[in-house]
C-alpha cells in the first residue's frame, strides 16, 4: 500500500509574501471595472461633454425645392425590430422608405446587393440614403438635409459631392452612406459591383466593404476631392455603440480619437451595430431606451 501523501500548508512567511500580489491583483481588477464603466459613461454622454455630432434639429434646411430623398435598406433577421422605426422616421420627414430585399442577387452574399438597390433607387430620387438592416434611427428630429448641409456647407444639393460616407477604425464603412443622382454615381456603383475578386463566401466578411475601400483608396486625388466627402465625425450619421470588450478596449487604447468620433452618444442621429453578434437584443434594448426621456446605458449587453 502506497504511503499517504503529506499535505503541506503554506508557511506564515509564504502567506506574507503572497498577500501583496493578491492585493495587487484585486486592486487592478477593481480599477479595471471602474475604468471600463467610467469610459462607457463618458462615451455615452460625449455630446453632453462637448462633442457635437448633431446638425440642426427640428427644422428642415430652407431650400426652394427639397431634394427627393429615399431611405433604402434590406430585410434580415432584425427586420421586425427596426422596420417600424425607419418607416416612422421616413413618414415624419417626408422621405420614401424602400425595402429592396426583392433585389438580392443570390449569386453573392446579400450585402453586395446594396449596390443594386441604391442604383435602382437613384432613378427616381435626387439622393439615396443607404443604411444596413442593423441600424436604428435614434434621433428622429434630425433631417437628412441637415446632415448633408453640415458636410457640404451649402443648401445646393444638386451638385457635387456625389458620395458621402464615414470612416471607422478600419477605414471607410459601407454600412451607411449617401449617393446623389449623377452620372458619376452610376459609374462608380457599376465599378463597385464589378469588383468580383473581392466577393467572399463563408466568412465574416462578404467583401463589399473591402472593395469599396480599394476603390476609394485608388481614386485619382482630384476626382476624390470633387466627388467624395468623408465625414470628419463618424457619429454625424453612423455611430457605433461602445461597451467594454477586448476588441473595443484595444481600439480605444490604440486610437482614442477614432473611438471618440464614432462612439454612440445621446442625441446622435443613427446607431449602427456593426460587428455585434446579438443584434436583436441590442436593437430591442435601444428602441426601448430611445422611447424614454433619458437613455439608459448598454454596458450590460455583451
Amino acid at each position: 500500500m502506497s504511503p499517504r501523501p503529506i499535505t503541506r500548508w503554506p508557511s506564515k512567511h509564504q502567506l506574507k509574501t503572497q498577500r501583496p500580489w493578491l492585493l495587487l491583483i484585486v486592486i487592478t481588477f477593481l480599477l479595471s471595472i471602474i475604468t471600463f464603466n467610467l469610459t462607457s459613461f463618458i462615451l455615452q454622454h460625449a455630446n453632453s461633454l462637448g462633442r457635437s455630432c448633431s446638425p440642426l434639429v427640428g427644422s428642415v434646411v430652407p431650400v426652394e425645392n427639397r431634394p427627393r430623398m429615399a431611405i433604402v435598406s434590406l430585410s434580415n433577421r432584425v427586420q421586425e425590430t427596426v422596420w417600424q422605426n425607419k418607416k416612422a422616421y421616413a413618414k415624419k420627414m417626408g422621405y420614401r422608405f424602400i425595402d429592396a430585399s426583392w433585389m438580392i442577387d443570390r449569386s453573392r452574399p446579400p450585402s453586395w446587393s446594396k449596390i443594386l438597390a441604391v442604383k435602382s433607387s437613384l432613378r427616381d430620387h435626387d439622393w439615396v440614403f443607404w443604411n444596413d438592416a442593423d441600424t436604428l434611427v435614434t434621433n428622429p428630429d434630425i433631417y437628412l438635409e441637415n446632415i448633408l448641409l453640415a458636410l457640404i456647407g451649402r443648401n445646393d444639393f444638386n451638385s457635387t459631392p456625389d458620395f458621402i460616407l464615414t470612416e471607422d477604425y478600419n477605414g471607410v464603412n459601407a454600412g451607411v452612406f449617401f449617393f446623389r443622382k449623377s452620372e458619376w454615381s452610376e459609374r462608380f456603383l457599376d465599378t463597385w459591383w464589378n469588383q468580383t475578386s473581392f466577393v467572399k463566401f463563408g466568412s465574416t466578411k462578404s467583401g463589399d466593404n473591402d472593395a469599396l475601400m480599394y476603390l476609394i483608396a485608388n481614386l485619382p486625388k482630384e476626382e476624390k476631392q470633387v466627388h467624395v466627402r468623408i465625414s470628419p465625425m463618424q457619429c454625424l450619421f453612423n455611430s457605433y455603440p461602445w461597451f467594454p470588450s477586448r476588441k473595443s478596449v484595444y481600439r480605444l487604447l490604440l486610437s482614442p480619437w477614432t473611438t471618440w468620433q464614432g462612439a454612440y452618444s445621446e442625441g446622435d442621429f443613427m446607431v449602427h451595430l456593426a460587428g455585434i453578434g446579438n443584434k436583436k437584443e441590442w436593437m430591442s434594448k435601444m428602441i426601448q431606451d430611445t422611447r424614454t426621456p433619458r437613455r439608459k446605458t448598454f454596458s450590460n449587453l455583451n
